[in-house]
């Protein structure tokens, strides 16, 4: 136990020192507090995006699905999540852009400059606080199961821990701690559920026997719907959508537009995202999978997200059990500070500042003030002890499975999708429009959590979605715009449709009925699909990296040009 002890604490020793050493390089604004002054360069952009995304859910809520349900989950959630990294193109960019010309730091900022309405610059924050904090509460809970199984600690107790050190190090580096970290805690992932992946398969012979095994005893495991036919095509369809619509709405990921040092850092990562959702993903889906062979039957009042410290605890040694769970709450503390620091500059900016002081502080408490008439940054402090109490409250009873919990949050952040595309895209977009299309989203999410409507064979963020665009295009045309546009939509290369078509059948090859029922295995015991859609993931991060480059020789040709 003394050895497993000594990896937790010597890991929770290093992120506080990172803390410190970020804080060393602090400038002392709100702007370096949340956004790092906006420097920060493509590796490390890429990193924290990926580590700030890749939370307990990934490593939990993966390995648990996989356990329920198959290797099934693999593509929705690598070939979807790569795909979303397209928005960090057609959504970061113009974030970026405004938010440096502007001083812009938060999600409902953008709003506010585009539409000038204080009552949707409110409601986009609350709709965004209230589906980020189950989400948060997802991180508390996978520290407490892991903290329980690995050194014996009381599940909340567990919890309390992660989020007191995490509060300590964020308090002391800001955005710039976190972002250090991340690049720590993104990589000790990877390596570790490698590692683990690899020591537990060899419990079963190997990781090609373990799967045969598996589809032997289980081989709905290894069809495409999965076990009880969980994703069918319109669910297939549905999850792929999801997450191009969801995850740019996420406030963590959002705000870390405005963090790029500059474009092509935004373009790097972009074609670097799928690279690491095909490769990482992989790995706790499999764990899941062939931990049936060990666990064919769950501990009574055990959940299957906790499949993971199950099967380091009986087939592991104490010491790579100690660091892969170390990795896990290296995810879920990369996503956890990273919700609360965000969050907590929403309510600091967005809230406090307009609320208490008017327009005239606002302006005051500008991202680059260093006056004591600023908003202080222990503001945002405050709000973080707030949050993340908030955080622990919904933890102490958790509500339902990790999936359960994100497939409900991230269908009401995804009712913001079609308001943010207008307010970069759409000149005639109006406030009214875009607060109806919010109120009649969030209301029809609401209705489906009650199951009074029909989900038409899908997920419902795609007819909540479809909605919502009709609502903001309805009420937006019945009403004045204001005089202020979106910049955007007429600065685009005139080749841009060629890209557009590309993307299209590139997310059609995703969808992939044709060969729904094709279930025969592959090289290491994994079924041909699977292999299909790695494939699919390395093709996408080459796609976007190719799209960066052309962009940004036009780019070149376009200032010379002027």
């Amino acid at each position: 136990m003394w050895e497993k002890t000594l990896v937790v604490a010597g890991y929770l020793i290093v992120l506080l020192g990172i803390g410190i050493l970020a804080r060393r390089r602090a400038r002392g604004t709100t702007e370096d507090y949340f956004v790092a002054s906006r420097t920060l360069p493509p590796l490390v952009l890429f990193l924290t995006m990926a580590a700030t995304n890749f939370s307990a859910f990934t490593v939990f809520g993966f390995s648990g699905a996989g356990w329920r349900i198959g290797y099934s989950f693999y593509p929705i959630m690598a070939f979807g999540t790569g795909f979303m990294a397209l928005s960090f193109y057609f959504i970061g960019r113009p974030v970026w852009r405004l938010g440096k010309e502007k001083g812009l730091l938060t999600p409902p900022e953008l709003v506010f400059d585009r539409f000038k309405s204080k009552p949707l610059r409110l409601l986009f924050l609350g709709v965004m606080i209230t589906f980020t904090l189950p989400y948060l509460a997802m991180q508390p809970m996978a520290a407490g199961y892991a903290l329980e199984e690995l050194l014996g600690i009381p599940y909340f107790a567990g919890a309390i821990l992660i989020t007191v050190v995490m509060l300590i190090y964020t308090f002391l580096g800001g955005f710039r701690g976190v972002a250090w970290t991340d690049v720590l805690q993104g990589g000790m992932m990877l390596v570790l559920l490698l590692a683990a992946l690899g020591v537990i398969a060899s419990s079963f012979g190997g990781l090609s026997a373990a799967n045969h095994a598996a589809a032997i005893r289980w081989p709905e495991l290894f069809s495409r719907p999965g076990i009880g036919g969980a994703f069918s095509p319109g669910i297939w369809l549905g999850y792929m959508l999801l997450w191009l619509l969801c995850d740019p709405m996420f406030p963590h990921l959002f705000q870390r537009f405005y963090a790029a040092r500059n474009e092509r850092a935004l373009g790097t990562t972009m074609a670097l995202y799928p690279l690491i959702t095909g490769i990482l993903f992989l790995l706790p889906v499999t764990i899941g999978v062939i931990g049936r062979l060990g666990f064919p039957e769950l501990p009574t009042g055990v959940a299957s997200d906790r499949i993971l410290p199950l099967l380091l605890s009986r087939y592991t040694p104490p010491i790579l059990e100690a660091l892969v769970l170390t990795a896990a709450l290296a995810a879920l503390m990369s996503t956890l500070d990273s919700q609360l620091l965000t969050l907590s500059s929403m309510l600091t900016r967005d809230l406090v500042a307009p609320l208490t002081k008017g327009q005239a502080a606002s302006r005051r408490a500008s991202p680059r003030c260093t006056s004591p008439r600023c908003t202080s940054p222990w503001v945002g402090k405050g709000f973080v002890i707030v949050l993340a109490l908030s955080g622990l409250a919904i933890a102490w009873r958790p509500p339902a499975t990790f999936l359960e919990i994100a497939t409900e949050t991230f269908t009401g952040l995804a009712v913001l999708f079609p308001t943010v595309i207008a307010a970069l895209y759409w000149r005639r977009a109006t406030a009214g429009g875009a607060i109806a299309s919010i109120l009649v989203g969030e209301g029809l999410v609401v209705a489906y959590h009650l199951h009074l409507l029909p989900t038409f064979g899908t997920l419902p963020v795609i007819p909540v979605v479809l909605a919502t665009s009709l609502i903001l295009i309805g009420v937006s045309l019945l009403t004045q715009p204001q005089a202020q546009a979106a910049e955007e939509s007429h600065k685009e290369k005139k080749g841009i449709w060629k890209w557009v078509v590309s993307f299209v059948l590139l997310f059609l090859l995703g969808n992939d009925y044709w060969a729904w029922e094709n279930g025969r295995l592959g090289p290491l015991g994994f079924p041909w699909w699977v292999w299909y859609f790695f494939s699919l993931c390395l093709l996408m991060s080459l796609a976007f990296r190719l799209f960066a480059r052309d962009h940004y020789d036009w780019q070149e040709a376009h200032r010379n040009d002027s």
